[in-house]
């Protein structure tokens, strides 16, 4: 049976100032920042070290079209090509073509009122 989501690999949101939004976490919430915002690491069932991201980024960004919304949801996934191929069988908006890069494919879909989902399979050891 194939897997679907395996996790939450990030959050991410649009805001005027990102920059003074991740100095603002990490001076009030104590979040590790950097230019892409914070890397929360944790271990699976297994004992594999995972990640997850929170990120914002600018107001303008067109990163989360076609949708209209504020945020996006990025979730983890083990086999992106055959759950994008099945979740378009189902009827599922499929948005572009999958992207590869040394840690991990992203695939994006579209949930019924439009917000855009970035399906991740992730290689974490690219970060290690």
């Amino acid at each position: 049976m194939l897997k679907r989501v395996t996790g939450l690999g990030g959050f991410f949101f649009k805001t005027r100032n990102p920059d003074k939004i991740k100095n603002w976490y990490n001076n009030h919430l104590g979040l590790d920042t950097d230019q892409y915002g914070c890397t929360f690491w944790w271990k699976d069932k297994e004992g594999n070290d995972c990640s997850t991201q929170w990120s914002p980024f600018k107001e303008d960004t067109s990163y989360f079209e076609p949708s209209k919304k504020e945020f996006m949801m990025n979730f983890r996934v083990e086999n992106l090509e055959a759950l994008l191929a099945v979740l378009k069988d189902e009827g599922v908006t499929v948005v572009g073509e999958i992207e590869e890069y040394d840690y991990g494919k992203f695939g994006w879909i579209l949930d019924p009122e439009g917000n855009k989902i970035e399906l991740w399979e992730p290689v974490d050891k690219a970060f290690l």
